[in-house]
């Protein structure tokens, strides 16, 4: 049974040793996890809901004092309402959340930095699997994932079908394109390529700042979309500062866009390992639900969930088009929800209610 722990409270388990698919070891697995509710005497109420790259198990406020990424969706009365469902959120393996990851002691009492294996979406869902059994879960009511979450929730469905009644893959693809690896990529470049980094071997010192902070300034364009931009920043300056005509090129001043980047680089490099970036980035890359499953048909064709499939209208990242390949590839009739809005991807985490409704009707109706 579930721990009887308050709601959106962290809590860690220890699963034992794993292997990874490529063949990586830990020793010692502990998965973090938040929880909302209580699981139902039959065990039938359980909602697993997955977090984006930088994502952590903190979905919904719960009897914490932090608000959650998802709390116009999850609480209370809500969609996924936790009077009657048994949230669970699960960070991520590899993460840096509270789960076993680069920057957790190895047996020695290292950190395992360089040497933490590769690890692959599959490889978290298998984790979360046991995870699931420890907590008493042998099948899911549904599993919400938008983005990397997205690809977490096909990936369950399809590694394990038998335990997946409902899916929900919310602006995200059947396997990452082209266009999406090679902006992962100069993301990756960009932490690696900082002298901070050391090889990945930097605890404990600060490691890759600036490489971090490049990544994610390369990452955010790709989260919002170019009107958006246009319309909250256009070419104004940043408060007094003067971006054009300075005669010295090093004291020129920052336009407004400039200056959103530089917040939200900042804010990411203080709760964000960069090597715990980097494995979840390399774990989204290899996305591919038809990997080593024949066509895409065939691999779709192994899941016996219902799907629930929604993708933004101005997302630059994912497509909506992408997402229309996805639910084509499903069996039967699956329609592409829209959630509009001017802002793109990110959209998925700040819009999240225009689905509610739709939700609702197709995963949490009341009987």
């Amino acid at each position: 049974m579930p721990d009887d722990g308050p709601d959106g409270v962290l809590r860690t388990r220890s699963l034992g040793p794993f292997t990874c698919e490529t063949g990586g070891y830990l020793p010692q697995l502990a998965l973090a996890y938040e929880t909302w509710g209580t699981l139902n005497e039959d065990r039938s109420n359980a909602v697993l809901i997955q977090h984006a790259l930088t994502g952590s198990s903190h979905v919904a406020r719960g009897d914490s004092d932090e608000d959650g990424w998802w709390d116009q969706l999850v609480g209370p009365g809500k969609t996924i309402d936790t009077t009657r469902y048994f949230a669970v959120s699960i960070n991520m393996l590899g993460g840096c959340y509270g789960s076993t990851g680069p920057a957790t002691d190895d047996p020695d009492g290292v950190p395992w930095g360089s040497r933490f294996p590769y690890v692959t979406v599959r490889d978290s869902v298998r984790a979360e699997a046991l995870l699931a059994d420890a907590l008493g879960i042998g099948q899911w009511h549904s599993v919400v994932g938008g983005s990397l979450g997205g690809a977490r929730a096909l990936e369950w469905a399809l590694l394990y079908p038998e335990r997946v009644n409902r899916c929900a893959v919310i602006a995200c693809t059947a396997a990452s394109s082209a266009e999406q690896i090679a902006f992962a990529q100069a993301q990756l470049r960009s932490i690696r390529l900082d002298p901070g980094f050391a090889g990945g071997d930097y605890y404990p010192g600060p490691g890759p700042v600036d490489g971090l902070g490049l990544a994610r300034r390369i990452a955010h364009i790709t989260y919002r979309s170019e009107p958006e931009l246009e319309h909250r920043f256009g070419r104004a300056a940043q408060g007094i500062e003067a971006p054009f005509g300075s005669s010295d090129p090093s004291s020129r001043g920052r336009y407004q866009v400039e200056s959103y980047l530089d917040h939200q680089a900042d804010k990411l490099v203080e709760r964000f390992d960069a090597n715990s970036y980097l494995l979840l980035t390399e774990a989204l890359m290899g996305h591919d639900a038809s990997r080593d499953r024949g066509t895409l048909q065939d691999a779709l064709g192994q899941a016996s969930a219902e799907f629930f499939i929604a993708a933004v209208d101005t997302d630059r990242l994912y497509y909506p088009s992408q997402s229309h390949v996805l639910a084509a590839a499903l069996p039967g009739d699956v329609p592409v929800h829209m959630i509009a809005s001017p802002i793109g991807h990110d959209a998925f985490l700040t819009e999240i209610q225009q689905l509610d409704e739709r939700l609702r009707d197709a995963f949490y109706s009341v009987p």
